[in-house]
Order: structure tokens, then C-alpha cells, then sequence
């Protein structure tokens, strides 16, 4: 009998350019050796250039998607990226409350590389308030935990800080990423109840990283799914992102996307 994968629901954006949200999510939770299941918030125009708009889908039909889809495949972890407003995240909280048991990976998308804005005031705020306190781990980056906290973050020390803050709303663990730092060194921040741990590690110098938030908490949720401790999931999600990065893929006149499947072949194109 062939094993049943550990299943993951993603609960994002679609990215046209395939670099990111459900696109980009789907790849790295199969690359992991997982199952995806997903309920798309709304449809992106973009590409490696940018984001030039999106459409967000009725929160009705989010928590549909929810619905069906955990009524009967289930999830054994579950993420969310780009979630767009308030109405949206009260649907998805809502359609989660009979899931309490599973674990929840919040990637807090909140702004494009390129500047558009993901997610409104109002989202920010119910985000906050209606899925901090339900999740395993929360996943900003140096400037998404500066606007949760209102702090500047500045260095991994900065990191840490927002870390505590945001874990005092309610999440389990927060891990604040430190790649909007400078530096010739990269160091995420994991803030747990039993204390900090700190995941240094050298910048990458290919320039195609759209993606990299998208594929990691999606790597930490696979690795949940899968029965891993939280940061044995973060370091084998840091393993697989950095190669990804390593190998990214010269697609596009703009921020090119990861090699999510670097672990299948070898791209014809890649930059390194």
C-alpha cells in the first residue's frame, strides 16, 4: 500500500508569475514530499516585474474552499499567506474553529516586494487578533514584524524584541527572518516560550528570491505535517530555501522566482 502523504492546506493568493503564494506553495509542499490542498483569497496580476493588481475572492468562497476541502481530505498542518482584508480573515478564522488541532503556520503578507499592499489596516488588526493566538508559528520578515510591533528592526537583537512582542499576542512561536538586513550574514530569529534560538547563515548572491517567505513557511508546515519539532521543521525549511535561492531560475526581466524543485533536475537556465 502506498503511504498517505502528510497533507497541507495553503490558504493564499494566486501568483501568475509562479514564483509565489498557491503557485509557488504547491511546489515546495510536493518538493517536501507533501500533498496540498489549497483555498485561493484572491487572483494576482503579476509577474517577475511586480505585482499590477489582484482580485480578491468573496470571503464566502474562501471558507468554502476551507470547508470542502478539510470535510474531506482533512490537513495535518495548515498556512496562510496573502489574506487581503478583515472580511477575509474573520471567514478564515471562522472556517478554521473546528480545526483547532491542527497546526497553523501565519505567513503575515502583508506587502509585495515591489510595494502593493496585500492586506488592508483592517486585515492587519483581525489578523492579529483572530489568528496570532491560534497559531504554531508566526513568519515576518524584518519589515512586516517593524508595522506589527511599531519597532525598529534593525538587527537580530531588533529581531528578537519583535519576536516577544508579537509572540505576547498569542502564537506558540514567532520567527522573525532577517533577510531585509544587511550584512554579509542572514539570521533568522526563532522565539519560542523556552527561550531564542538564532539560524545564522551566509547571503546568497543570486538575485532570484521572489518566493522565498511563500516557500519557507511552507517548508516549516510540510515539516509539521510530517511530525517534525518546530525547529528541526525550520532548519530542514532553511535547508531547502537556501538551495532554492542558490539555484534560482533566470525567468523574467525583473526578481526571478526560486528553483523550488532544485532537489528533482538540474534547469536548463539558472543563475549562480
Amino acid at each position: 500500500m502506498i503511504a498517505t502523504p502528510a497533507r497541507v492546506l495553503i490558504i493564499a493568493g494566486s501568483d501568475s508569475g509562479g514564483g509565489a503564494g498557491i503557485q509557488g506553495d504547491i511546489k515546495t509542499v510536493t518538493a517536501l514530499g507533501g500533498y496540498a490542498i489549497t483555498a485561493i483569497t484572491a487572483v494576482t496580476i503579476q509577474n517577475t516585474i511586480g505585482v499590477q493588481g489582484f482580485h480578491p475572492v468573496p470571503p464566502r468562497i474562501i471558507a468554502g474552499q476551507i470547508k470542502a476541502v478539510m470535510s474531506d481530505i482533512g490537513a495535518d498542518a495548515i498556512k496562510t499567506g496573502m489574506l487581503v482584508s478583515a472580511e477575509a480573515v474573520e471567514a478564515i478564522a471562522d472556517a478554521l474553529l473546528p480545526y483547532a488541532s491542527v497546526q497553523l503556520v501565519v505567513d503575515t503578507v502583508m506587502i509585495a516586494k515591489g510595494g502593493t499592499a496585500l492586506l488592508d489596516e483592517g486585515g492587519v488588526e483581525a489578523m492579529k487578533k483572530r489568528l496570532f493566538p491560534r497559531a504554531a508559528l508566526v513568519t515576518p520578515n524584518a519589515p512586516e514584524a517593524a508595522r506589527l510591533t511599531g519597532i525598529e528592526v534593525q538587527t537580530p537583537d531588533d529581531l528578537a524584541r519583535a519576536g516577544q512582542i508579537l509572540r505576547d499576542l498569542g502564537a506558540r512561536a514567532v520567527l522573525v527572518k532577517g533577510g531585509h538586513l544587511t550584512g554579509d550574514i542572514v539570521t533568522d530569529v526563532l522565539v519560542e516560550a523556552s527561550g531564542v534560538q538564532m539560524f545564522p547563515g551566509p547571503r546568497l548572491s543570486n538575485p532570484s528570491t521572489h518566493g522565498t517567505g511563500c516557500a519557507l513557511a511552507s517548508a516549516i508546515a510540510t515539516g509539521l505535517a510530517q511530525g517534525l519539532a518546530l525547529q528541526e521543521a525550520v532548519m530542514q525549511a532553511r535547508a531547502f530555501v537556501q538551495e532554492a535561492i542558490r539555484t534560482g531560475l533566470a525567468l523574467g526581466r525583473g526578481i526571478g522566482p526560486l528553483n523550488h524543485l532544485w532537489g528533482w533536475h538540474s534547469p536548463g537556465r539558472n543563475r549562480t
